[in-house]
């Protein structure tokens, strides 16, 4: 394995070429029991979640026609909100992942889903699926790592410009649909290395533009509209629940690839050679879960379980409540850490590391962060 891996390496020392063959061979044969076992009872669930999340949408909205009554406001707000991140998280994301290919039912299907974002569905899965899944977690080759524009690693040379990093990753929260239809057009690197637009880019960035526009216009023209004389108390509804899913959508995805403990790794190119337990091991390393209850599970679109997302992509999100023990046996079996903490530790623990990192090494001690489930603090 070509990967040069800096923290990593104290922790993968003790395993060997063949041990990390048998754990891949371990995780493969954990995969095909799923999917060996995938049926009506996945199939429903999904549907269920799709019905549960049109209905509460629906519901939302009807309510928010009497918005100026705040009463009203709070109920559909809360609702609209509750829709936008059941539609992003476990519905739009796994469907995009191919996740319900296997139902062959073309409503529930990734060729032909499209979500309730300003990012289009196929630039989406390119940017994600065939991107930052290949990549994780490699300096300068992912770009969910830091999202290409902060400092996420001390190897990376710090310069004045990360001092503002807390304050862009708080922006980058608050619009952060935004900022993912700016990254799977690849705006940052076209900017950083003043490159032209291709007329393929250039057609990308027209049909994204549409899908904002379609966006932008539902949520704050048409659905304010029907409000008539309560307008205002609609539009701002929709821009809080809109608020409230970036800022969760976000917390969500630093948590998984981002807090003290995450891995990273330098390497020049993807090792062609890499075995499928090499790639388990980066995906292992590199992701961090969030503990709670099933209700927290299903609002992080089962992104809770990063851990085991990034193992398998594929298989059904409901299925990876059942499997993360087993997961965790195969972590422990062979002495890897395994990266979970509630909610609130997870989030400090990222911030942390967003400042930290802001800072010139040695700043900040990252033995300060975030206390470890069992009392060891992260090194």
């Amino acid at each position: 394995m070509t990967v040069l891996q800096k923290k990593p390496a104290s922790q993968i020392a003790h395993l060997s070429d063949e041990d990390i063959e048998v754990l891949g061979k371990e995780l493969d044969a954990l995969r095909q029991e799923v999917l060996d076992s995938r049926g009506e009872r996945d199939a429903a669930y999904i549907r269920r979640v799709i019905d549960v999340q049109r209905k509460l949408e629906l519901g939302s909205r009807v309510v928010l026609l009497a918005s100026a009554f705040p009463p009203a406001w709070v109920l559909g707000t809360l609702g609209l909100s509750a829709a936008k991140i059941l539609d992003n998280m476990e519905i739009g994301h796994n469907v995009l992942h191919g996740q319900w290919d296997w139902m062959r039912d073309p409503k529930i299907h990734s060729s032909t889903w499209e979500w309730d974002h300003v990012t289009p569905a196929a630039q989406w899965k390119r940017a994600h699926n065939e991107t930052h899944h290949l990549y994780t977690n490699i300096l300068g080759r992912d770009n969910d790592l830091g999202y290409g524009i902060m400092r996420v690693d001390e190897a990376q040379e710090w310069t004045p410009r990360y001092l503002v990093q807390p304050l862009w990753n708080l922006v980058t929260a608050c619009i952060f649909e935004y900022g993912i239809a700016m990254y799977d057009l690849d705006l940052g690197e076209h900017l950083r290395e003043k490159r032209k637009m291709s007329p393929e880019k250039k057609a990308e960035v027209r049909v994204t533009l549409a899908k904002a526009r379609k966006q932008l216009t539902k949520d704050f023209v048409l659905f304010p509209a029907l409000a008539g004389p309560g307008w205002r108390a609609t539009l701002t509804a929709n821009a809080t629940a809109i608020l409230v899913r970036n800022l969760w959508s976000h917390s969500v995805i630093m948590c998984g690839h981002f807090p003290e403990g995450v891995s990273t790794f330098e390497q020049d190119e993807l090792d062609e050679n890499e075995t499928r337990g090499h790639w388990y091991l980066r995906q292992m390393l590199g992701s961090a879960n969030i503990s709670g209850s099933r209700f927290m599970h299903l609002m992080s679109g089962n992104l809770s379980h990063q851990i085991e997302h990034h193992i398998f992509p594929d298989l059904p999100s409901n299925r990876y409540a059942e499997i993360a023990p087993r997961v965790r046996e195969v972590f422990d079996k062979f002495g890897l850490p395994y990266n979970a903490r509630p909610l609130v530790a997870q989030v400090a623990s990222a911030w942390h590391k967003v400042i930290r990192l802001s800072l010139p090494n040695g700043w900040l001690d990252e033995r300060l962060a975030v206390v470890r489930p069992g009392g060891a603090r992260s090194a």
